[in-house]
């Protein structure tokens, strides 16, 4: 059975390191060329055959993301393209997916996830997020919100980064603003929203923002 051949697009050294490795070990890949950045686009012209699988960071710092994935599609349109992310953001998911990416896998997820994706996305198939199941809080919270009545902030436990996260989020700043305006990497962004979402026990950022709005957060 011949190898997936894979090329690996990640701007943090070790992840890129790290999964290239992983993903020879396992026997059913071989990564032909790994880059940083839009570099990616000399890696597909050197290659002799394209790759059947491009796996892509959804947060490239250096360059546009999407539009890289645009310009790979023009180049390769057989190419099935998998995005990798720390947090997946709803609108970059969305847009992802409007410009025919395949596939989605969180960078933590274990080995098996990432075999099983690449595997599936390579036979056709479409792999993204599992639907967040709300908790009973999070139900909780939204009917407190839809009922006008107030929660206590100080219950949550939030730090004045966060808040200030939330602020950015509320006026509609995506992760890569965010980190603009607080000059902070998107990944630390990320790292944030995750944690405001944790506390919350909330599951978008739409619903932080509605939360936000609706109780005062500054």
């Amino acid at each position: 059975m011949s190898k997936i051949k894979i090329l690996l697009i990640e701007d943090n050294r070790l992840l890129r390191e790290g999964i290239a490795a992983f993903l020879m070990k396992s026997g059913n890949f071989d990564v032909v060329a790994k880059s940083e950045d839009g570099d990616a686009i000399l890696h597909l012209k050197s290659l002799k055959t394209p790759p059947e699988i491009v796996l892509l960071d959804l947060g490239l710092e250096k360059v546009d993301s999407l539009k890289l994935m645009a310009i790979i599609k023009e180049e390769l349109p057989a190419t099935k393209i998998i995005a990798m992310d720390i947090l997946p953001d709803h609108v970059d998911i969305v847009e992802f997916v409007k410009a025919g990416g395949s596939g989605f896998i969180l960078k933590n997820a274990p080995v098996e996830d990432y075999v099983k994706t690449i595997q599936a996305v390579n036979k056709g198939q479409k792999v993204l997020p599992p639907p967040m199941i709300k908790s009973l809080f999070t139900q909780i919270v939204e009917a407190a919100i839809e009922s006008g009545r107030g929660i206590n902030q100080d219950s949550f436990q939030l730090t004045s980064r966060e808040r200030e996260v939330i602020g950015l989020i509320t006026e509609g700043l995506g992760n890569k603003e965010i980190a603009q305006t607080l000059n902070i990497a998107t990944y630390t962004v990320k790292s944030h929203v995750h944690n405001i979402l944790e506390k919350l026990d909330l599951s978008t950022r739409l619903q932080i923002a509605t939360f936000a709005r609706k109780e005062g957060f500054e």
